[in-house]
């Protein structure tokens, strides 16, 4: 189904500027090597947006949030539109303060976002303008399930209309839409929770898939939702074989993703159509 997606990756190597947090910031640049595109983390403001010229794609994350790194967020977000180059926000616990949710409306107001990924409590503050999180997990009250599915979908395209954004809600069950389409999930697996920074790894892989494939955000964004979902059942499978725990499952999490292609991700994914 996303042959061609994974085939532009590697012919194209995306390079992809990532401001992310500190916290997993090394984890980041690993599953960008692992999945077929590369690294550069530049968040001075003397730089980012110089940086982001020679790049294919942007990835804004606000995990580890602080003054400085918004200004230069909002510089290369800025340069990266005027290049035409996608622009990925990560709202990475958007509701869980003032500082946050304020930010995240900056951001929004002032840098056109293709894409914007987060759970389903980070996207329904961004939907309402208000919400919950624990801490920057899902607030459980939150969950997508089958029974309210329909529901998440409608307000998900709502605010892609709104925002112009493919919108990613990422959980147990994934949804990845526009404002007219929208894909159901079902890979992955209930350790990736049990480690730091799959969400955010997960994003830079958007990143690079969508810096290879210009013209079709939305299925570049399901095709990395996709092979992540399908890359934690896998590392969990040989977790499971190997007697391993979660620093061996985070290991053979990106082991995975350096394997992944199109054959691997066809044989594996659960999608559906709505």
């Amino acid at each position: 189904m996303f042959e061609e997606i994974l085939k532009n990756v590697s012919a194209n190597l995306p390079l992809v500027h990532s401001i992310t947090n500190y916290v997993t910031v090394n984890d980041c640049a690993n599953i960008l090597l692992a999945c077929g595109g590369s690294p550069i983390m530049a968040d001075d403001l003397a730089e980012a947006a110089e940086i982001t010229t020679i790049c294919n794609s942007l990835v804004i994350n606000i995990g580890t949030l602080n003054e400085r790194t918004i200004e230069s967020m909002i510089a290369a977000g800025k340069k990266a539109n005027e290049l035409g180059h996608p622009v990925i926000l990560d709202p990475v616990g958007a509701g869980a303060s003032t500082f946050r949710t304020q930010t995240v409306f900056r951001l929004i107001k002032e840098v056109k976002f293709s894409v914007i990924r987060g759970n389903i409590s980070e996207i329904k503050t961004v939907y309402a303008g208000s919400g919950t999180t624990k801490g920057v997990d899902a607030d459980v009250n939150d969950a997508v399930t089958d029974s309210n599915i329909g529901e998440a979908i409608n307000f998900a395209q709502v605010l892609s209309e709104k925002t112009g954004a493919i919108i990613a809600i990422t959980g147990a069950i994934d949804i990845v839409c526009g404002a007219n389409k929208a894909y159901i999930i079902r890979n992955g697996h209930p350790l990736m929770s049990r480690i730091t920074g799959t969400g955010c790894m997960l994003t830079c892989v958007i990143g690079a898939y969508c810096g290879a494939n210009y013209d079709n955000m939305l299925d570049s964004t399901a095709a990395a939702v996709c092979a992540m979902g399908l890359c934690g059942e896998l590392a969990y499978a040989k977790t499971v074989k190997n007697d391993g725990g979660t620093s061996s499952f985070r290991t053979y999490l990106i082991d995975y993703m350096s394997k992944m292609d199109a054959q691997l991700l066809n044989g594996g994914i659960k999608i559906e159509t709505r």
